[in-house]
């Protein structure tokens, strides 16, 4: 039984705010009524206390239920990447839908996180409701007021839309005619546009730019992929400098590059940046088309994790303009550059949540390319500047048994002064005061 103790200032003790029988002795023996009506009076005349108790319920659990969903997201993320016998089988959607709806589920979680701070501080502010009861899976989680299924079946409604244009045109299912098909429904019935500068995370999740008709390159060119892929047509892609282009699976490429209406099929299927003289892709032609090496889905899911690495990161890093996840390592390997030390001090302090988020990011690209030495260097690095010093020699010391031997040698003193940084953090954490001395 719980058993609080009320400061109630002097003069409100001549009339007491609450009825005699309110401060009984619960007793097993009487009526369960009586218990529940004094409960509910104590509770109500202190809403704080009473919301104090519900937040203490409402933390466990939804902590609970979002690490369970974070965990699930995760899992069937690993597992449409995984468990499919051939590449080609896996949902290059669902995959990223499945990204998003770990991201969400951690960023819903910080949202109730900072509410129930502010109730702490006693600052009035609206605390989310618990619509987790609405939900009870990741399937059913709402990503931008829909369910993962129900994106889904949007790429499903885009493919039909396609096809009642071509059926309103009267024409046969040519290569040629059916993109334009595509392009119409996707860049001027849909309005689907190209994102040139990234500065909004809904341009980088799938189901965001679904709603909005706005987001970056690679995902245009996924949902491309996926709504071409319902009409039977395989779309293919490589990266050609720092673009990612695509284009359908054909023996006659040259077809793609014949200009009507003053653009051609390629160009408007990629951009501007095919008749960018400054690009790579504006030096195409249909014969090198065929030359260039083809991107598996893997490989594609990879560009897409691998700029939301980018993304998050800038937008942790704001306040640090031009730091790069290599700079201390920079500085430690060179003697003749002052400082030469790492400590807690002078690890610059990031946005905690967009540091996480690109964590999580390079999680799932590690599980596509675990033996990608830098990669695993960058997330090292990440982990660092989360102050995860344990974790970051782990990722780091992994790195050097991968990376090229230059690479190697500027990491081991970085990853040195690491583990001893570690080390002085246990010692701290022990209660011992001043700096670990090794004798």
């Amino acid at each position: 039984m719980l058993c609080t103790s009320y400061y109630v200032p002097a003069p409100a003790m001549a009339s007491p705010p609450f009825p005699r029988h309110c401060f009984d002795r619960y007793d097993h023996n009487k009526d369960l009524r009586r218990w529940r009506i004094r409960t509910t009076a104590a509770t109500s005349a202190y809403p704080l206390f009473s919301n104090q108790i519900q937040l203490t319920k409402d933390s466990s659990s939804r902590h609970k239920f979002y690490q369970e969903n974070l965990k699930t997201a995760r899992d069937m993320f690993t597992r449409e990447i995984s468990f499919h016998s051939k590449d080609k089988d896996i949902s290059l959607a669902k995959a990223l839908l499945y990204v998003a709806a770990e991201d969400e589920a951690f960023m819903a979680f910080n949202r109730g996180m900072d509410a129930r701070s502010c109730l702490n501080e006693r600052i009035n502010v609206s605390y989310p409701s618990d619509d987790t009861k609405e939900w009870d899976s990741v399937e059913q989680m709402p990503l931008g007021g829909k369910t993962i299924s129900e994106w889904m079946s949007e790429l499903d409604a885009i493919a039909k839309e396609v096809e009642a244009e071509l059926v309103s045109r009267d024409i046969g299912c040519h290569l040629v005619e059916v993109l334009e098909a595509v392009n119409l429904v996707l860049f001027e019935l849909r309005g689907f546009k190209r994102s040139p500068v990234l500065v909004d995370s809904k341009h980088s999740y799938l189901h965001s730019v679904l709603s909005s008709g706005c987001g970056s390159a690679i995902l245009l060119s996924i949902i491309y992929i996926e709504v071409c892929r319902r009409l039977g047509l395989t779309i293919v892609g490589s990266r050609v400098g720092e673009d990612f282009l695509i284009w359908p699976q054909t023996g006659y490429p040259e077809e793609l590059f014949k200009v009507t209406s003053g653009h051609s099929l390629f160009a408007i299927v990629n951009g501007r940046c095919v008749e960018d003289p400054r690009s790579m892709a504006s030096d195409l032609t249909g014969t090198s088309l065929l030359g260039l090496e083809i991107a598996t889905n893997h490989d594609i899911i990879g560009i897409a994790l691998a700029n939301l690495i980018r993304f998050h990161w800038k937008r942790a890093s704001r306040s640090n303009y031009g730091l790069m996840l290599t700079s201390p390592l920079r500085h430690v390997h060179n003697a003749d550059e002052k400082p030469n030390k790492i400590d807690k001090s002078n690890v610059p302090l990031l946005r905690p949540q967009d540091l996480w988020l690109a964590i999580m990011a390079s999680e799932r690209l590690l599980i596509l390319q675990p033996h990608n030495w830098a990669l695993r260097r960058d997330h090292g690095m990440m982990l660092y500047y989360n102050r995860e010093y344990g974790k970051a020699v782990q990722e780091l010391s992994i790195c050097m048994a991968f990376a090229p031997e230059e690479e190697a040698e500027i990491l081991e003193p970085f990853v040195e002064k690491l583990h001893l940084m570690r080390l002085e953090s246990s010692w701290k954490s022990l209660g011992h005061a001043g700096p670990l001395k090794v004798p």
